[in-house]
């Protein structure tokens, strides 16, 4: 079978997902009333399927996390779905939503309050290629999703029921091309996440080194281009990911092909970055291939840990709660190899990371103030995982 046919199949088979084989999508244990706690964790997992992306991954896996020991039980595994490697939740934590990365669409879901399972809800285009992160605004009425391989930007109205309707508005993000002849030949945007106000969605284009910044009109489902509509990375850094400080007026941005962690002056009011400090995301010693992935920070602001593929760690940052400056304080192994994703627990307690080419998740201790990572022994076995996310 060639690899066009398997594509091929497997898009049908998406496709044709239905509510009533969500019904009986594998769910490998239901929890025990016995083992029923007042207030319950869940983590979902989204990856790759697809053997054009050399993966192992079947589907969203769900999983409830023991309160007490943090032990993580899969309670569900939705399977026939192509490449789901990016997931969201609306603001009230009823629906979750998918990409489908190498394809043009995005799934709803409905979570079952109770068990957090996921029944199918629909499924809609994105009128583009390869669509890689999503978000909903404020309103919790718009879905916003970066297509990565054809440079725009839709946006989905959602319905009262979660369902995702056709899209109102597609962006193409424009501007001239990075060096890199095959990872920047193109816009790409990586990553289309709200500032800390809600006010602006911040667009790192890894293929244009732009960082683009637009408003969403929530009665209309456009989006505006802000004034200045971008700001210019270094050449050839490729931005990737975004993350800002929870209460100082700082951002930084992951670049993915340069493998260097940039901080910004964050202006909430005008939606403004202004440049203050490169750092490199590896250490002076190693000089072997690397890509930067994910970005995060702690809950207090103390902290910020950057992602490195090929080097296969996880780099330590400390912040300097006055100026943003980050100073350099040391690396820990990520346990796997490609680790593409990393999702702190909502407590900021535990750091997961998704290492993608060794099909685990692994959990690391956080040390407050330090930030310094221990691993605690808990490593989830799960395909080509590339997204964790917690309700």
């Amino acid at each position: 079978m060639s690899a066009n046919t398997d594509l091929n199949r497997r898009h049908v088979l998406m496709t044709v997902v239905s509510l009533a084989a969500a019904a009986t999508a594998g769910s490998i244990s239901q929890p025990a009333a016995a083992q029923t706690e007042a207030r319950r964790g869940y983590a979902y997992v989204g990856c790759r399927t697809t053997k054009e992306r050399n993966a192992r991954g079947e589907g969203i896996g769900v999983y409830e996390i023991d309160s007490s020991s943090g032990e993580w039980r899969q309670v569900q595994l939705f399977r026939e779905l192509v490449n789901p490697s990016f997931l969201t939740i609306d603001r009230r934590k009823q629906f979750l939503y998918t990409v489908h990365g190498d394809f043009s669409e995005v799934s709803a879901f409905k979570i079952d309050a109770d068990t957090g399972q996921l029944s199918f809800i629909n499924r809609q285009s994105t009128q583009g290629k390869n669509p890689v992160h999503l978000t909903v605004d404020n309103s919790n009425r718009f879905l916003t999703v970066a297509n990565y391989a054809t440079g725009t930007l839709a946006v989905l109205p959602i319905g009262a029921d979660g369902a995702l309707g056709p899209l109102t508005t597609l962006t193409e993000l424009t501007g001239s091309t990075g060096p890199h002849k095959v990872e920047q030949s193109a816009s790409h945007p990586h990553h289309v996440p709200f500032d800390p106000g809600r006010r602006f969605i911040v667009v790192p284009d890894k293929g244009l080194d732009l960082i683009f910044i637009y408003r969403l009109d929530a009665d209309t489902g456009t989006l505006l281009p802000n004034n200045p509509p971008s700001i210019k990375t270094r050449e050839g850094a490729g931005p990737r990911h975004i993350a800002f400080h929870p209460t100082k007026p700082f951002a930084y941005v992951v670049n993915e092909l340069d493998s260097t962690v940039a901080t910004y002056r964050w202006d909430g009011e005008r939606g403004a970055l202004e440049p203050v400090q490169i750092l490199p995301s590896t250490p002076s010693s190693y000089v072997g291939n690397n890509r930067a992935a994910a970005i995060q920070i702690a809950p207090s602001g103390r902290t910020l840990w950057a992602s490195n593929r090929g080097h296969d760690s996880i780099a330590i940052y400390a912040v300097d709660q006055d100026t943003g400056l980050l100073s350099l304080a040391g690396w820990e192994s990520s346990g796997g190899r490609g680790p593409r994703f990393m999702a702190l627990d909502p407590s900021g307690a535990r750091l997961y990371v998704a290492n993608e080419l060794t099909d685990t998740i692994v959990e690391l201790r956080v040390d407050e103030p330090s930030g310094k990572l221990t691993k605690t022994g808990q490593i989830i076995n799960t395909g080509s995982p590339v997204c964790i996310l917690f309700s």
